[in-house]
């Protein structure tokens, strides 16, 4: 337990800390277009990630095949990431592993387990910010129902950032929040950026400003402040608690297109609307840097599929989506559509219950459409 002065000299840390890391926010990008050999990275994570990915990588074998012989893709694989590794360092990534994944370009990652209380932040809070990865792309999309989302999520700061740095003091405990003028601008122009290069003319400001009036007050301005280059696209501000009511109906919800929200809120809101599309074991994500991106589904390491034996029923659809994601941002644009064109096409089911095909039986039935 701290004292009041201890607590202050913590959150006086995590505040230096916080300037130091605005003034290093990386500015290198990397040019996929140009670049001679793009190196993937593949890192299996924990319970049903070695599985689910072991079936993204196959694909994107098959897909990449010419370029590997070529030696214009490298295709490295990064062992130890998983809790077992992590615990035993007492790192959520030990130090030789983020070494190798560093040097990659990209890297496709299955889910990792986060430790329950302790101190111990998860594996992905580590590597967005050891990388950089400040925007979380998820696309949502469901024809049928004229849906079709993106949502911008800011990846490095808001309660993750600092969500293993709180204090407690006797009979209280206090967690803290981060919303700064750089990391907000720069994921408010990658969210307009893609509208507007994409025929977007719809964006959605999802805070809490009401209630979180310093930094969700300050992320909503900045949105707007950014906003004034985009003219041709309209500006709209939700509540995060609305939001999540919107989303479900109809047929308000088919005017939303790209939507723009802190870290928090953006976890919570793309699992609902992962949920809409067919449940999170569908849905793919992007964590994007200028330098650095990292592609993985955006559900866990669903442990209790592995304690029930039934791990190999875990469904790949939501890596494999994330890496067709992987080879839009390397500029291999033909072979995302045509992996995903496959996807669609596909028939073959996949259910948590043992009930359908297996996750290798699914891949295998993809991989004859490809």
């Amino acid at each position: 337990m701290m004292d009041i002065n201890q607590a202050c000299e913590a959150f006086k840390k995590i505040l230096e800390e916080q300037q130091e890391r605005i003034a290093n926010m990386n500015t290198e990008k990397t040019d996929f277009s140009t670049k001679k050999t793009v190196t993937i990275g593949v890192v299996d994570g924990d319970g049903i990630g070695p599985i689910i990915t072991k079936q993204a990588t196959r694909v994107l074998e098959k897909l990449l095949a010419d370029e590997i012989a070529a030696g214009s893709i490298a295709i490295k694989y990064i062992e130890g990431l998983t809790i077992e590794n992590r615990m035993a360092c007492n790192q959520p990534i030990p130090s030789d592993v983020l070494t190798q994944i560093k040097t990659c370009d990209v890297i496709l990652k299955g889910p990792t387990t986060t430790p329950h209380g302790g101190t111990m932040e998860s594996a992905n809070v580590t590597m967005r910010r050891e990388l950089d990865l400040y925007a979380n792309c998820r696309p949502v999309s469901i024809p049928e129902k004229n849906i079709d989302w993106m949502f911008f999520r800011e990846n490095t700061e808001g309660e993750y950032v600092l969500g293993s740095r709180g204090v407690e003091l006797r009979g209280m405990a206090v967690d803290f929040k981060v919303t700064t003028d750089a990391g907000t601008k720069r994921i408010a122009r990658a969210a307009f950026e893609y509208a507007k290069n994409n025929g977007k003319t719809h964006l959605s400001v999802v805070t809490k400003a009401n209630i979180m009036k310093k930094t969700d007050g300050k992320f909503t301005d900045l949105c707007h402040e950014i906003a004034n280059d985009y003219p041709g696209i309209t500006v709209e501000d939700y509540y995060i608690d609305i939001m999540t009511a919107n989303l479900l109906k109809e047929p308000l919800r088919e005017k939303f297109q790209v939507v723009l929200l802190p870290n928090l809120y953006g976890d919570i809101i793309t699992d609902e609307a992962a949920q809409l599309q067919g449940g999170v074991g569908t849905a793919g994500s992007a964590n994007i840097g200028d330098k650095y991106a990292m592609f993985e589904a955006i559900h866990g390491s669903a442990p209790r599929m592995i304690e029930r034996g039934m791990g190999e029923y875990a469904n790949p659809a939501s890596m494999i989506k994330a890496g067709a994601m992987l080879l839009r941002h390397i500029c291999r644009v033909e072979a995302a559509e045509k992996l995903e064109k496959a996807m669609d096409a596909c028939t073959v089911e996949v259910f948590s219950d043992g009930s359908a095909a297996t996750a290798a039986e699914y891949t295998d039935a993809l991989l004859e459409l490809l």
